[in-house]
């Protein structure tokens, strides 16, 4: 599996967590409380963490070619749940190596 992790800083962790929960939960399988919360997709796991000044979100993809596909699929979702605040995600690798984020969509790869 390969495993992405960012911490987010902002006060709307729990907020954001409980409403991608609740977004996804008609079409995955989801748990979650206002502190934890975990969304098992076709393409892997979503597990978030939320405390007082941050959210901890980390996604395992079961084919290591899906990780970035999924840590944009997550992070897009949380970027429209909370459009007043301006999120920062510096993902890094399971061993905290920084991750270079995936270029827009509507931009050439290369």
């Amino acid at each position: 599996m390969d495993q992405r992790r960012a911490i987010v800083v902002t006060p709307s962790g729990s907020r954001m967590l409980q409403q991608l929960c609740k977004h996804w939960s008609h079409k995955f399988e989801v748990a979650f409380t206002p502190a934890h919360g975990e969304i098992s997709l076709p393409m892997g796991r979503c597990e978030m963490d939320a405390t007082d000044d941050s959210l901890t979100v980390v996604v395992s993809a079961v084919d290591p070619g899906d990780a970035p596909r999924l840590q944009k699929v997550v992070e897009e979702h949380l970027r429209r749940f909370a459009f007043r605040e301006d999120l920062t995600f510096d993902w890094t690798d399971a061993q905290g190596v920084p991750v270079a984020p995936e270029p827009p969509e509507d931009q050439p790869h290369g």
